[in-house]
């Protein structure tokens, strides 16, 4: 039990040092979908009679300090990951113990796709649609990965998905699938 314990502190310190250069570094890979924060907030437990103050402020501490060990963690995967290293990535998005996440299964799928495993990659992004029919990133990549597969007439249909959620085609997950599609840029 320990080592869990020192494994999530270790993913947590290496989390801090990377969100300072995460913080000004610009890019599509890197961004929350929305403008969202990661992960979305818990729902607000209504209080139950009977409960001591003390109990439940306790309780309120320890759920905060696990959703921001989560966060962090989630933040040194998603570094991993668009900085290239790509299996680490991976390794470090599982060890979140979230994939049905839409952002998390997103981003599995996105690495997986980088290192040319086409049917995980699918399957991913197929679960981040399950968790999540109307994440944008992940219609966006599923697109780029139909595009690479030679099959663009199903790539623009994703485009289109894609427009209807973000409801322009100025979006960032519009404009990247466009460019795979068109040619202009490789993703």
């Amino acid at each position: 039990m320990r080592t869990h314990h020192a494994g999530r502190f270790a993913i947590v310190a290496v989390a801090s040092l990377f969100a300072v250069s995460l913080a000004a570094r610009p890019g599509f890979a890197a961004e929350d979908s929305g403008g969202r924060a990661f992960p979305p907030p818990a729902p607000v437990e209504q209080k139950k009679p009977g409960k001591q103050k003390s109990q439940d402020t306790q309780k309120q501490k320890q759920k905060k300090q696990s959703e921001q060990e989560l966060r962090d963690g989630y933040q040194h995967a998603r570094a991993l990951i668009t900085d290239g290293q790509y299996e680490a990535g991976i390794a470090a998005m599982h060890a979140l113990g979230h994939d049905d996440n839409a952002e998390i299964a997103n981003y599995i799928g996105y690495a997986s796709r980088k290192l040319g495993r086409y049917e995980d990659s699918k399957l991913w992004y197929e679960k981040a649609l399950a968790a999540d029919p109307n994440h944008a990133r992940t219609w966006s990549y599923y697109g780029m990965w139909h595009a690479e597969q030679g099959n663009k007439l199903m790539a623009m249909q994703y485009l289109e998905k894609v427009q209807a959620i973000c409801g322009n085609t100025t979006c960032e997950e519009y404009t990247k699938l466009k460019g795979v599609i068109d040619g202009t840029i490789a993703y």
